[in-house]
């Protein structure tokens, strides 16, 4: 799982609290990282993969949102990787990773594994905050009609930059000016937590917020399409915001148990004693919820691809020659009941006679069903209720 005590751990003079969660039950705990992990990498690789039934016809290119979402999922995956290679290693050689805790020893392969692990792990999930961030403000600013496919390189640069910057700031700050003296004192640790935990509270605050506003934008859009707001505009709206409330809520379940469990860990850590009966409950509540968290933080990659996609099915598709996955796609038409979930394509078998008088309307339908990928019943409803559908 991904949380600042995998570096903090790697100081030889750990805190107490700090001690206490990665002494409690370290075997059982790698298990059940390895489990989790290893459960969400196979189905997260599953719902990406091409089904069978999926339109075999040659696809637009990506949209920018379509392309974060997949970018989100790699971060999810590479991440889940890191946790099962430092979990396997912790199992195996026991005695190797026993070595982190002499102080001024002179092996510096354990050490050097120690943050090397937990700097991977926690810079792939800082990335997957911002790419997070980075959908919520894609998904306004495309209603907005003020994004594109170009603006997926000023994502890039705003994502790799803060994870690597932040992460790299913080990692100096606790290992300063040597990885034997960090955790001396709190002006080691806090600067560590701060940019660890910085991301993840920015999607939690200000994601709903731009996802609420983006929700109102589109319905002004469906309303001012065609001047009217039909029943089926309206439970297209009422499916975005659903997508949007899934999110938010796998997030909120995956990492909620982290700030949890951070805030206890933080209040023993400012007794005198954490071994004291009056703590005992705190002490519990902290190991419980460090033990959810190896649970929940791997199973992220899964549960956001069943919000942005759904469930894709088991048939998967192998044959790769020639065609393109339908993440890659901007539009494209609705596709069979075990198909990859993919968005409509509103421009083709349309002559270009009537490109011009439709080209506001497109730029609408599109931007919407950019919104609603992977809904397979929305983006049918979207089509037949477009002018664009009825022109055919």
């Amino acid at each position: 799982m991904a949380s600042p005590r995998l570096e903090t751990y790697c100081c030889p003079n750990r805190d107490a609290a700090t001690q206490l969660v990665m002494n409690f039950q370290p075997e059982v705990f790698c298990g059940v990282c390895i489990g989790s992990a290893s459960v969400s990498l196979l189905l997260t690789i599953l719902q990406l993969l091409p089904k069978k039934g999926q339109s075999p016809r040659k696809m637009p290119k990506a949209s920018s949102s379509s392309t974060i979402l997949l970018l989100i999922s790699i971060c999810d995956i590479l991440g889940g990787l890191g946790m099962i290679f430092r979990s396997s290693v912790w199992l195996g050689f026991p005695g190797f990773i026993a070595n982190i805790s002499v102080v001024n020893g002179t092996d510096m392969w354990p050490s050097a594994f120690c943050v090397g692990s937990a700097m991977w792990i926690q810079l792939l999930y800082s990335a997957g905050f911002w790419w997070l961030f980075c959908y919520a403000v894609d998904s306004y600013l495309v209603v907005r009609r003020s994004a594109g496919l170009s603006t997926i390189v000023l994502y890039h640069m705003m994502t790799w930059g803060l994870a690597v910057m932040l992460c790299g700031e913080g990692i100096a700050l606790l290992y300063y000016p040597s990885l034997s003296s960090c955790e001396n004192g709190l002006e080691h640790a806090i600067p560590h937590y701060i940019t660890t935990y910085a991301p993840l509270l920015l999607v939690l605050v200000v994601n709903p917020i731009l996802f609420r506003r983006t929700v109102s934008a589109v319905a002004s859009l469906l309303k001012g399409r065609q001047g009217i707001y039909t029943e089926n505009e309206r439970r297209l709206g009422t499916e975005i915001q659903i997508r949007f409330f899934k999110i938010m809520l796998v997030f909120v379940i995956c990492w909620s148990s982290n700030i949890i469990n951070e805030s206890l860990l933080f209040y023993l850590e400012m007794q005198p004693d954490i071994n004291e009966t009056p703590l005992k409950n705190i002490r519990s509540a902290a190991l419980i919820t460090w033990i959810i968290m190896g649970v929940l933080n791997p199973m992220q990659g899964f549960l956001f691809t069943l919000a942005f996609y759904g469930w894709t099915g088991w048939r998967v598709d192998l044959k790769w020659q020639k065609r393109e996955i339908a993440w890659e796609s901007m539009s494209s038409s609705t596709v069979g009941e075990n198909a990859y979930p993919s968005p409509v394509n509103y421009q083709s078998n349309i002559h270009d006679s009537k490109k011009i008088s439709t080209t506001d309307s497109q730029q609408t339908d599109e931007a919407i069903s950019m919104l609603s990928e992977g809904n397979t019943s929305s983006d049918e409803r979207l089509t037949r209720s477009s002018p664009i559908y009825q022109g055919w």
